[in-house]
């Protein structure tokens, strides 16, 4: 089970989303698993400031990344930099992350099914391509919930009409990954509301 006090904490930032020669505004999620002594953070979209006050003054395990669009990793090396944490990313997403990240890359690659460790819980990385090529999402059983990014959100899947993008294969992710998980678990999005697996697997007509 997990640890004594381990908890979600979460906040919200404002930017932009740039792909394909088009840039779009947009609220990201920002969500901090952890207890009071040390935390991941998943996702650093625009700003580093309010990420590292979500954070306080813990330390920061790891920096993992749910895909490579730049409103989801833009601020990722500089919150490094300020942490000492190591960035992990899907290594199918590199040619996405190069696209905000030329000249950087990121720690240590993440895989379908590795464990990441902090205060005492555990998540799961579920590859769910799709939206991007490594799109994954953070299962998280003791906690009853999942870190899905851009792969689900409350109302259907993400977006998949721009570059290394594909409806067929992110609606097969969900179906095969995220609907296999129990209907309660909370859906904790990389933008917009929570909702939770049963309720998309009911719009979905799964």
């Amino acid at each position: 089970m997990a640890g004594t006090g381990v908890r979600v904490d979460h906040t919200t930032t404002s930017g932009t989303f740039s792909l394909d020669g088009q840039t779009f505004d947009v609220d990201n999620n920002v969500w901090v698993v952890g207890d009071d002594e040390e935390c991941v953070v998943i996702d650093a979209p625009h700003d580093v400031a309010p990420i590292l006050d979500l954070v306080g003054g813990r330390r920061v395990r790891a920096i993992l990344c749910t895909h490579a669009h730049d409103d989801h990793v833009r601020v990722a090396p500089r919150l490094r930099e300020q942490t000492g944490a190591p960035i992990l990313l899907h290594p199918d997403d590199k040619p996405v992350w190069e696209l905000t990240h030329p000249a950087e890359l990121w720690d240590a690659d993440l895989a379908d099914g590795q464990e990441v460790e902090v205060a005492g819980t555990r998540l799961t990385v579920l590859h769910t391509p799709g939206h991007a090529p490594g799109a994954v999402c953070f299962h998280a059983p003791d906690l009853g919930c999942v870190f899905t990014g851009d792969t689900l959100f409350q109302g259907g899947p993400g977006a998949t009409g721009r570059s290394f993008s594909d409806y067929d294969k992110i609606v097969a992710s969900i179906r095969a990954r995220l609907f296999a998980l129990p209907a309660d678990t909370v859906v904790h999005t990389g933008h917009g509301d929570d909702t939770t697996v049963g309720a998309e697997r009911e719009a979905l007509g799964a």
